[in-house]
Protein backbone atom coordinates (compact mmCIF):
# COMPACT_ATOMS: atom_id res chain seq x y z
CA UNK A 1 0.00 0.00 0.00
CA UNK A 2 1.65 3.50 -0.78
CA UNK A 3 0.60 6.13 1.68
CA UNK A 4 -0.19 10.21 0.62
CA UNK A 5 0.43 12.69 3.70
CA UNK A 6 -1.37 15.93 2.79
CA UNK A 7 -2.87 18.87 5.02
CA UNK A 8 0.04 20.65 6.45
CA UNK A 9 1.22 23.66 6.79
CA UNK A 10 1.33 27.11 9.00
CA UNK A 11 -0.85 27.86 11.51
CA UNK A 12 -1.00 30.65 14.71
CA UNK A 13 -0.84 29.01 17.65
CA UNK A 14 -4.25 27.89 18.94
CA UNK A 15 -5.45 27.13 15.33
CA UNK A 16 -6.92 23.65 13.76
CA UNK A 17 -5.23 21.82 11.07
CA UNK A 18 -6.74 18.26 9.40
CA UNK A 19 -4.14 15.93 8.55
CA UNK A 20 -5.09 13.70 5.41
CA UNK A 21 -3.46 10.18 4.72
CA UNK A 22 -4.60 8.76 1.26
CA UNK A 23 -4.10 5.42 0.69
CA UNK A 24 -3.82 3.69 -2.84
CA UNK A 25 -2.54 0.19 -3.95
CA UNK A 26 -4.96 -1.95 -1.27
CA UNK A 27 -7.18 -1.15 1.11
CA UNK A 28 -6.84 -0.10 4.51
CA UNK A 29 -9.44 -1.52 6.29
CA UNK A 30 -7.46 -4.39 7.78
CA UNK A 31 -4.50 -1.99 8.57
CA UNK A 32 -3.28 -0.34 11.86
CA UNK A 33 -2.60 3.41 10.87
CA UNK A 34 -0.61 6.17 13.01
CA UNK A 35 0.52 9.16 13.02
CA UNK A 36 4.29 10.07 13.93
CA UNK A 37 5.82 13.29 14.28
CA UNK A 38 9.40 14.57 14.49
CA UNK A 39 10.56 17.42 14.99
CA UNK A 40 13.86 19.11 14.46
CA UNK A 41 16.63 17.86 16.67
CA UNK A 42 14.10 15.04 18.43
CA UNK A 43 13.37 11.82 17.82
CA UNK A 44 10.14 10.49 15.67
CA UNK A 45 7.23 9.86 17.98
CA UNK A 46 3.83 8.46 17.65
CA UNK A 47 1.43 11.05 18.38
CA UNK A 48 -1.42 8.93 17.70
CA UNK A 49 -2.61 5.52 16.57
CA UNK A 50 -5.68 3.47 15.40
CA UNK A 51 -6.24 -0.33 15.70
CA UNK A 52 -7.67 -1.94 12.18
CA UNK A 53 -10.62 -2.55 13.92
CA UNK A 54 -11.27 1.41 14.83
CA UNK A 55 -12.20 0.47 18.67
CA UNK A 56 -8.69 1.24 19.81
CA UNK A 57 -7.20 4.57 19.98
CA UNK A 58 -3.59 5.63 21.47
CA UNK A 59 -2.91 9.07 21.88
CA UNK A 60 0.73 10.73 23.00
CA UNK A 61 0.05 12.84 26.82
CA UNK A 62 1.08 15.51 24.85
CA UNK A 63 -1.96 15.51 22.58
CA UNK A 64 -4.68 14.18 24.27
CA UNK A 65 -7.47 16.00 24.14
CA UNK A 66 -6.67 18.36 21.21
CA UNK A 67 -5.65 15.69 18.37
CA UNK A 68 -7.89 13.08 16.95
CA UNK A 69 -7.51 10.18 14.52
CA UNK A 70 -9.97 9.14 12.18
CA UNK A 71 -10.54 6.52 9.49
CA UNK A 72 -13.06 6.60 6.29
CA UNK A 73 -12.63 3.19 4.82
CA UNK A 74 -14.27 3.80 2.26
CA UNK A 75 -12.69 6.71 0.94
CA UNK A 76 -9.16 4.53 2.37
CA UNK A 77 -8.25 7.44 3.98
CA UNK A 78 -7.05 8.26 7.51
CA UNK A 79 -7.31 11.66 9.47
CA UNK A 80 -5.67 13.36 12.13
CA UNK A 81 -7.78 16.90 13.64
CA UNK A 82 -5.31 18.77 15.67
CA UNK A 83 -6.92 21.01 17.49
CA UNK A 84 -5.14 23.96 20.12
CA UNK A 85 -2.40 23.62 18.10
CA UNK A 86 1.00 25.08 20.11
CA UNK A 87 4.39 26.04 18.78
CA UNK A 88 5.65 22.25 20.63
CA UNK A 89 3.31 20.74 17.84
CA UNK A 90 5.58 22.28 15.24
CA UNK A 91 7.22 19.05 12.95
CA UNK A 92 6.69 16.65 9.71
CA UNK A 93 3.85 14.76 10.38
CA UNK A 94 3.84 10.95 8.79
CA UNK A 95 1.14 8.48 8.31
CA UNK A 96 2.13 5.01 9.19
CA UNK A 97 0.59 1.67 8.39
CA UNK A 98 0.26 -2.17 9.06
CA UNK A 99 -1.70 -5.26 8.46
CA UNK A 100 -3.42 -6.65 11.49
CA UNK A 101 -0.88 -4.64 13.63
CA UNK A 102 -1.62 -5.59 17.51
CA UNK A 103 -2.82 -2.84 19.71
CA UNK A 104 0.33 -4.06 21.99
CA UNK A 105 2.58 -2.56 19.21
CA UNK A 106 0.74 -0.10 16.75
CA UNK A 107 2.67 2.96 18.72
CA UNK A 108 6.11 1.31 17.63
CA UNK A 109 7.47 2.76 14.89
CA UNK A 110 9.39 -0.22 13.86
CA UNK A 111 6.18 -2.10 13.26
CA UNK A 112 5.41 -0.52 10.68
CA UNK A 113 6.30 -0.97 7.02
CA UNK A 114 3.78 1.49 5.26
CA UNK A 115 4.95 4.70 5.23
CA UNK A 116 3.86 8.44 3.69
CA UNK A 117 6.21 11.25 2.98
CA UNK A 118 5.71 13.66 5.93
CA UNK A 119 3.95 16.97 5.54
CA UNK A 120 5.23 19.44 7.81
CA UNK A 121 3.50 21.59 10.32
CA UNK A 122 4.87 25.32 11.71
CA UNK A 123 2.97 26.30 14.29
CA UNK A 124 4.02 30.35 15.46
CA UNK A 125 3.32 31.70 18.47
Amino acid sequence: VQLQASGGGLVQAGGSLRLSCAASGRSISGYSMAWFRQAPGEERECVAAMNWRGGSTYYADSVKGRFSISRDNAKNTVYLQMNSLKPEDTAIYYCAGNAYLSDIYYRQQHRYNNWGQGTLVTVSS
